[in-house]
C-alpha cells in the first residue's frame, strides 16, 4: 500500500484539481490523477474499505477517476483484430498477476483483479476491486468502482452497478464468500454481507424492501442484505392512487449455516430452500 504522507499529500492534490480544472494544466497535479489510478490497478489504492465494521467511501479516489477521464482522448486500439475508440486502455499483465480471463472478458485499466479472479466473458469497469478467488461468470458485469470480496461467485448475466458521481455515493458491495445468482441486479450502494446467498433474478436496489420472512411478523430492511441470508425473489402490495398493485422485493427466507467447507454449505443452502441460481 501507498505511505500515509504519499495518500496524504495525492488526497490534497485530487480535492484541489476537482475544484478547479484548471490545476490539470500544471503537470504535478495531472502525475497525481495518473498515479492514484495507477495504484487502484496494482491494488495499492481502493475505492472503499471497511474499518470496525463499517463500509467507509473515499471520495478523493472517486474524484480522481472522474479527472482521469477529463485527461484522457479518445483513442483507438486494435485488440486480437477487433477494433475499438475508448478513453481507457485495458488491463495488462494478468498472467504475472495470476488471474485468467477468459475471452471475450474484459477488464480496464484502474481495476484491481487479485490473484486467482476468474473473468469469464464479462466486463470490470475502472475502479472496481475483486479479491482473491472469485468468479465473474459470463456475461456478469461489474461497475465502476464495486467491491467484491474473496470467494464470491457471480453468476451469469449479473448486474452489479457502478458509481462515479457524485462522488461520495458508496459503491456495491459484495463481501467475502457471498454467491449472487443468475441475472440478479444490485446497484445503488447496496450491500451483500459475507456469505449470503442471492436466488436467480432478485434485484435490489437502494429503496428495495428485503423482508425477512422467518419470523412471526415480516421485518423490513433495505440497502443491505445480512450475513449469510438466503434471499430470492418477491412481490409485497402497494397502494397508488389507482389503486393497489404488487411491486417487486427481496425475501429472506432462511440462513446459510456456518461451515469451514464453504462449497457444502452453498449446496446445502440451495438444497434446503430450493433457489434457483
Amino acid at each position: 500500500m501507498l505511505r500515509e504522507m504519499d495518500t496524504s499529500s495525492l488526497k490534497n492534490r485530487i480535492e484541489a484539481a476537482f475544484r478547479d480544472r484548471s490545476l490539470l494544466n500544471d503537470r504535478s497535479f495531472r502525475d497525481a490523477v495518473e498515479e492514484v489510478v495507477a495504484a487502484l490497478d496494482r491494488g495499492a489504492l481502493r475505492v472503499a474499505e471497511k474499518r470496525e465494521g463499517v463500509w467507509h467511501t473515499h471520495t478523493w479516489i472517486q474524484q480522481a477517476i472522474l479527472l482521469y477521464f477529463a485527461l484522457r482522448p479518445m483513442e483507438p486500439m486494435v485488440l486480437g483484430g477487433l477494433e475499438f475508440c475508448d478513453k481507457i486502455p485495458v488491463k495488462r499483465g494478468l498472467q504475472q498477476a495470476g488471474v485468467r480471463v477468459v475471452p471475450p472478458g474484459v477488464a480496464r485499466y484502474g481495476s484491481y483483479l487479485a490473484p486467482g479472479t476468474i473473468l469469464m466473458p464479462g466486463y470490470v469497469n475502472i475502479g472496481a476491486r475483486i479479491e482473491e478467488g472469485t468468479m465473474v461468470d459470463t456475461w456478469a458485469t461489474v461497475g465502476s468502482c464495486a467491491q467484491v470480496g474473496r470467494g464470491v461467485h457471480l453468476s451469469g448475466g449479473v448486474g452489479l452497478g457502478g458509481v462515479l458521481e457524485p462522488p461520495s455515493s458508496r459503491p456495491v458491495i459484495i463481501e467475502d464468500g457471498a454467491f449472487v445468482g443468475s441475472r440478479c441486479v444490485v446497484v445503488e450502494g447496496v450491500v451483500v454481507e459475507t456469505e449470503a446467498v442471492l436466488g436467480a433474478g432478485v434485484v435490489l436496489t437502494a429503496s428495495t424492501p428485503i423482508i425477512d420472512v422467518t419470523g412471526r411478523e415480516p421485518r423490513v430492511i433495505r440497502g443491505r442484505v445480512p450475513a449469510r441470508s438466503v434471499v430470492i425473489p418477491g412481490t409485497t402490495r402497494r397502494t397508488f392512487p389507482a389503486g393497489d398493485y404488487e411491486v417487486p422485493c427481496a425475501l429472506i427466507i432462511g440462513q446459510r449455516t456456518p461451515s469451514t467447507d464453504q462449497k457444502t454449505s452453498l449446496n446445502e443452502a440451495l438444497r434446503t430452500f430450493q433457489v434457483p441460481v
